[in-house]
C-alpha cells in the first residue's frame, strides 16, 4: 500500500517547498520516518559537476534519513523554463520516477512529492504534473497561493484534481502576500468551496520557521 500525499500547488511559485517541508516537520513529530522528492526541477545550478536545485536541496535537508540527492531530483534542468522545455534533450520518463518512488516508499513510512508548477504543468512532450500523480496514485494536497486570484485558482485545481480521479486530502492556505485585502474572508470562501480540508493555514514570512508552520497542521487528519 503507497503512503504518501502528492503536494501540487495552484501555480508556480505558491509556496509548495514551503509547505512540504513544514507537512515533514508536522509528520516527523507524530513520530512517522518522513523523505521528500521533487521528481522534475527547473532553474538548477552546477555544483561539483551535478546539477542541484535549492529546493530539492531543503528536501534532502529535512528528510528524516539520509538520502542521495539524484533520488529526490532525478530531473533536474539549468534552464528555468517549463520542464518540457528545459528538457527537450533529456525528457522526463514517468517510469523512472515512479521506480524512484518505490525506492523511497520502502526506506520511509511516508514520502511527500511535491510537483512542478501548477497540476497541468507540462513534464515531457505529451505528459503533464497530473498524469505523475496518476501514476503515483497518491491522495493531493493542494497549495493556494492566498493573493488575488486565489478562490479562481483554488476552484480550478481542486476540480481538476477530481476529474483526474485523485482523492484531494486537503488544502492548505499558503499567505504569499504581505498587504493582502481580506485574507481572511477569502480563506473562508475557499473552505465554503471545497468539499477537502483545510489542513493549515501558514502565515506570511520574509524567511521560513519550519516549526512555527508546522504548528498550524497540529488539527489536520494526517497518516
Amino acid at each position: 500500500m503507497k503512503k504518501g500525499y502528492f503536494i501540487t500547488g495552484t501555480d508556480t511559485n505558491v509556496g509548495k517547498t514551503w509547505a512540504t517541508i513544514a507537512l515533514m516537520h508536522y509528520l516527523k513529530q507524530q513520530g512517522k520516518t518522513v523523505v521528500g522528492m521533487k521528481p522534475v526541477a527547473s532553474g538548477c545550478v552546477l555544483h561539483q559537476g551535478q546539477l542541484h536545485n535549492d529546493d530539492a536541496l531543503l528536501i534532502q535537508r529535512y528528510s528524516s534519513i539520509p538520502i542521495e540527492y539524484a533520488l529526490i531530483n532525478p530531473y533536474a534542468y539549468a534552464p528555468a523554463v517549463s520542464p518540457h522545455i528545459a528538457g527537450h534533450h533529456h525528457p522526463v520518463d514517468l517510469d523512472t520516477l515512479v521506480a524512484g518512488f518505490n525506492h523511497l516508499q520502502a526506506l520511509s513510512d511516508i514520502v511527500l512529492v511535491e510537483g512542478a508548477g501548477g497540476w497541468y504543468a507540462p513534464i515531457n512532450s505529451t505528459e503533464d504534473i497530473s498524469d505523475l500523480a496518476k501514476r503515483l496514485g497518491l491522495p493531493v494536497i493542494i497549495v493556494v497561493a492566498i493573493r488575488l486570484g486565489c478562490i479562481n485558482h483554488a476552484k480550478l485545481t481542486y476540480h481538476a484534481v477530481l476529474q483526474s480521479g485523485l482523492a484531494c486530502a486537503g488544502w492548505i492556505a499558503m499567505c504569499t502576500d504581505a498587504t493582502m485585502l481580506n485574507r481572511e474572508e477569502n480563506i473562508d470562501t475557499i473552505k465554503t468551496i471545497l468539499d477537502a480540508p483545510l489542513l493549515g493555514v501558514l502565515p506570511y514570512l520574509e524567511n521560513a520557521d519550519f516549526n512555527l508552520f508546522a504548528e498550524r497542521f497540529k488539527s489536520a487528519a494526517l497518516c
